[in-house]
């Protein structure tokens, strides 16, 4: 069977794309590896990086990892490679996520990913006021059949439901910064660039957006308790555009499954024009993230409620040099 030539600078490349996606605070808990012989990428938690406050299961990092792994799906089919891809290959490595082979004879190729590439590099969360335009009903189903196809579902929220969940993150945040450990945890993520120091994670204070001063819009604050001199004030929408997204369970596999419909809905939306943030807060309490579910249906697990609009792009936030996340070998 023909394959193309995989060298270690497209190999390179390829993780560089993949480490694109979010993850809570942008600690960016990945760690990739590609052995030559075998043509496979194998992706792993850091560990180090997890939140025990916030994040005490390691759902959050899933999530992000398993954005990652969409990412490098996408950039990896973009190159055009077909693959086939183990979700938790080894049960007595639990850290050990996701294997992912290159031109396997067994493998399948998915024709909606090698189309997202250009949106892996313009995709940034946007913590600034959205207009009050609608989005369209047919890009909100396209979005639907986006988390369909990676084994979620996106729901978009509607009144009252909307406001039960307006209601939630607003009790969340501050459940937060009542919460000294959480409150501890969310400052070791952020950072001050005001000295000019070189910054390869977490939230640097540019991208915390302006503070709200009217709206019902849920934008974390990553400035806390903490005032910061010169900051802006904004009018956010009254009517934010809200859409939860959730699986059948509740397993490792099934958060691995929901990073990467959540990092596909992401990449349509930018190709689509739109833009997007996170409301996490609620979900990061197990008593609040189980009232989030859909009235209706009443099933379902929630992994994130997102904010998606139109508006001004998020500025670039920073990564990890790859060398720093990638291993390669024989």
């Amino acid at each position: 069977m023909f394959t193309k030539t995989l060298d270690d600078t497209l190999v390179k490349s390829l993780v560089a794309d993949a480490v694109t996606a979010p993850s809570m605070h942008n600690a960016q808990p990945w760690r990739f590896s590609y052995t030559r012989h075998s043509r496979t990428f194998t992706l792993a938690a850091d560990l180090e990086r997890a939140m025990p406050h916030a994040d005490p299961t390691t759902r959050g990092m899933h999530l992000g990892c398993g954005a990652a792994l969409l990412n490098l799906r996408v950039a990896v089919a973009h190159a055009g490679h077909r693959t086939s891809t183990i979700l938790l290959p080894d049960t007595h490595a639990p850290a050990l996520l996701a294997a992912l082979r290159l031109d396997d004879p067994h493998g399948a190729g998915d024709e909606s990913l090698p189309g997202l590439h250009p949106a892996i590099r313009d995709r940034h969360t946007s913590r600034y006021p959205f207009t009050e335009r609608q989005i369209p009903e047919n890009v909100r189903a396209v979005l639907t059949d986006a988390a369909a196809r990676q084994g979620a579902q996106l729901s978009f929220l509607t009144t009252p439901h909307r406001e039960t969940v307006l209601d939630l993150i607003m009790h969340a945040e501050g459940y937060n910064r009542m919460d000294a450990d959480r409150d501890a945890e969310q400052r070791r993520w952020t950072r001050d660039t005001a000295a000019g120091a070189t910054v390869d994670d977490g939230i640097p204070d540019y991208a915390f957006g302006p503070r709200k001063r009217v709206g019902s819009t849920p934008v974390r604050d990553f400035a806390g308790r903490r005032t910061l001199p010169g900051r802006a004030y904004a009018d956010f929408e009254e009517h934010p555009q809200l859409a939860s997204l959730s699986t059948a369970g509740d397993t490792p596999a099934d958060w691995l499954r929901a990073g990467q419909a959540l990092e596909h809905v992401l990449l349509l939306a930018t190709l689509q024009g739109l833009v997007s943030s996170f409301a996490t807060q609620a979900v990061e309490w197990p008593d609040l993230r189980w009232i989030l579910r859909d009235p209706v249906s009443g099933t379902g697990h929630v992994h994130m409620i997102l904010r998606l609009g139109y508006g001004p792009q998020g500025p670039r936030t920073p990564r990890r040099p790859v060398d720093e996340v990638l291993t390669i070998k024989p």
